[in-house]
């Protein structure tokens, strides 16, 4: 028997894989047109219905809705207002803010990795000098970033999640600190689903004040660092004169 003179590799290279994966669930998602079931009316009509099913089956109610939040959060589909909305309209403030404040970090976290694994070799590869002094920070100084950020709700979250995993950050520290700084935010929104009837659009939940106080709020913990550290110096130079 003659052998074949050449060898084929049938394996998928796994990056292309998880690149076909992404783009089928994301497509998937827009050529079912499944945002017609993910926005404010369709889940104010729906609100009797879920509230009963969840009434009578309370664990797989909750088992479902973290499962599709963690989907929305870790491809960046563009529902996860609504769903945080439903959260507290379907299972109330507290049970609402538990399974969104870990489906969402989750999420997050797991879009994280998403881009890291995908772009971060490559960008480092081309960029990786430029990129010497933002890593330092980061490495640094990362969580206090993260934090800051999570509280700015004009950020929105799939670009902090895809800028922050082409950096060193570690994976540890950008999920707590995501899961913390994230609370605030999720709490208004949960709170906010519990309140449903009085909601006619996701713009009346934001307004112009609250946004500041958000900005104030993730600020505060660089501002505070900053401070700390100028008074840790001004000390220490008032030590040696």
């Amino acid at each position: 028997m003659v052998q074949s003179r050449y060898c084929y590799d049938n394996s998928m290279n796994p990056k292309i894989f998880l690149l076909a994966v992404v783009a089928t669930v994301i497509g998937a998602f827009f050529f079912f047109d499944l945002q017609q079931y993910l926005n404010l009316e369709f889940l104010k009509s729906q609100q009797a219905a879920l509230n009963e099913f969840t009434t009578s089956k309370p664990a797989q109610a909750a088992a479902i809705y973290f499962a599709i939040y963690l989907v929305v959060a870790s491809f960046a589909l563009p529902a996860a207002a609504i769903i945080t909305l439903a959260g507290g309209a379907i299972f109330g403030f507290w049970q609402g803010l538990l399974l969104v404040s870990f489906a969402s970090s989750i999420g997050a976290t797991i879009a994280f990795l998403i881009t890291r694994y995908l772009l971060h070799e490559s960008v480092e590869r081309k960029f990786g000098q430029r990129l010497t002094a933002v890593n330092k920070g980061i490495e640094r100084e990362g969580a206090f970033y993260v934090f800051g950020l999570r509280l700015v709700p004009v950020f929105p979250f799939f670009v902090v999640n895809s800028l922050l995993a082409l950096t060193r950050l570690k994976t540890v520290t950008f999920y707590w600190a995501s899961q913390i700084g994230m609370l605030a935010g999720t709490a208004v929104y949960v709170y906010a689903g519990t309140q449903l009837a009085e909601i006619d659009s996701t713009s009346d939940i934001l307004s112009p004040q609250l946004l500041l106080a958000f900005a104030l709020l993730g600020l505060f913990p660089i501002i505070a660092k900053r401070g700390l550290q100028w008074l840790k110096q001004t000390r220490s130079t008032d030590a040696q004169v």
